[in-house]
């Protein structure tokens, strides 16, 4: 039986995703002392914390943006009191426990606001302003693929991080979730 909604199912897959590849970030990071997860790796948001905290500042700016969404989206409310970063770089977690509690909060809005997606939704033009002020108009379903895309590439750079600071965030794949089909 096809799909209820072939197109917005895609994004409920990635954010099981993102939730999945987010915990085993923060088990990694778990293992390793404050020093180290703040040390200067020459990465190009500096440290191991540092790539992670960007990924909150863009996931922040993301979700903020799509309050304005007509659909009016129940799921986006917990990001709305959120301060807007000041910059990309900014350190908006500074330790792993509010870097945890903030990750966790923003995994648990996207997988219940991809939830709530319909189809049609995926059309709607986007309309926002980005961080350098810049007006701008994006499809919704790009702008998403986006935020799926950006946080996967980050959390690349923080696996070699990770594995060069000896922690193996282990299999990264989403094939993992993906589930078997039965062959005809």
């Amino acid at each position: 039986m096809p799909a209820a909604n072939p197109r917005s199912d895609q994004f409920v897959l990635l954010g099981q995703y993102n939730q999945w590849m987010n915990a085993k970030v923060i088990e990694a990071a778990a293992q390793l002392p404050a020093d180290e997860l703040l040390r200067d790796r020459k990465a190009y948001f500096g440290s191991i914390l540092g790539t992670l905290n960007h990924l909150i500042v863009a996931d922040t700016m993301w979700l903020k943006r799509f309050l304005n969404h007509p659909a009016g989206y129940a799921s986006l409310e917990p990001v709305r009191d959120l301060p807007i970063p000041a910059s990309l770089d900014e350190l908006v977690c500074p330790d792993l426990a509010s870097y945890t509690a903030r990750r966790q909060l923003l995994d648990g809005v996207i997988s219940a606001f991809v939830a709530e997606l319909k189809d049609a939704d995926l059309d709607h033009v986007l309309a926002y302003k980005n961080a350098k002020g810049e007006h701008k108009q994006k499809r919704s379903a790009l702008v998403l693929m986006h935020l799926f895309n950006h946080q996967t590439h980050h959390r690349g750079q923080a696996s070699t991080l990770f594995f060069q600071a000896g922690v193996d965030v282990g299999v990264t794949d989403l094939p993992m979730l993906i589930p078997d089909e039965p062959l005809n």
